[in-house]
């Protein structure tokens, strides 16, 4: 159990701080309402602790980096019918906060089940963030915490400009790391036999081999 929790169960305050938390989560649902019936497909937004976060067009190595895990991951799932890869536009919702993670996957399990209008998903098995100086401060605090308290198994945080990968793995409820690199292979534990040069996800060369690898094999 959380200290934190523990540490209320034992306050003789207790009600007064669940009749506290209970008006917040209101006006906070409210407001996370008004957020669904604003937010555009055009725009990429999250919804965080009770504020809406509006992201700005990401620079051309993050977008490019994205896009080559995408579709090395889109490809190996595709073949193998594993499930659904979303990328950059996919609503994550979990119990207080909304994210849009620069790429998810969902296995079949789950994917089956997803309807051709649905706009809000439930917790993925993988994520993969790709860090900015913008958003690099949520992407190994609070949507780490989130992610693992939500049961997502794997969580990928890759950084454009040092051109490193950090491979977590959930323990419990809470990340362990178990891998940080930019050289050598990389092996999903949530995607059964995905595994590819770490180069390949920031190199246009080396994705095109592994790519190339990928469909033949």
């Amino acid at each position: 159990m959380d200290m934190v929790f523990e540490e209320l169960l034992e306050s003789p305050k207790l009600a007064i701080y669940v009749d506290q938390f209970q008006r917040l989560l209101a006006d906070e649902q409210k407001r996370r309402a008004e957020f669904y019936d604003q937010m555009t497909e055009s725009q990429k937004t999250e919804f965080i602790n009770g504020e809406v976060i509006v992201h700005s067009p990401v620079k051309y190595r993050h977008g490019k980096t994205s896009d080559n895990l995408y579709v090395l991951l889109h490809t190996y799932v595709r073949k193998h019918s594993l499930g659904f890869v979303g990328h950059e536009k996919i609503l994550v919702a979990l119990t207080r906060n909304d994210y849009e993670p620069d790429i998810c996957f969902f296995h079949q399990a789950k994917a089956q089940y997803f309807s051709p209008n649905q706009m809000k998903f439930p917790p993925p098995d993988f994520i993969v963030e790709v860090l900015s100086p913008s958003t690099a401060e949520n992407d190994r605090g609070i949507k780490r915490v989130d992610y693992a308290a939500h049961g997502v198994t794997e969580y990928w945080v890759v950084d454009p400009d040092t051109s490193f990968v950090e491979q977590y793995l959930l323990e419990g409820d809470e990340y362990r790391l178990v891998r940080k690199t930019d050289s050598g292979q990389i092996a999903s534990t949530a995607i059964a036999g995905f595994e590819i040069p770490v180069r390949a996800i920031f190199d246009d060369a080396e994705q095109w081999q592994t790519l190339q690898k990928m469909i033949q094999n």
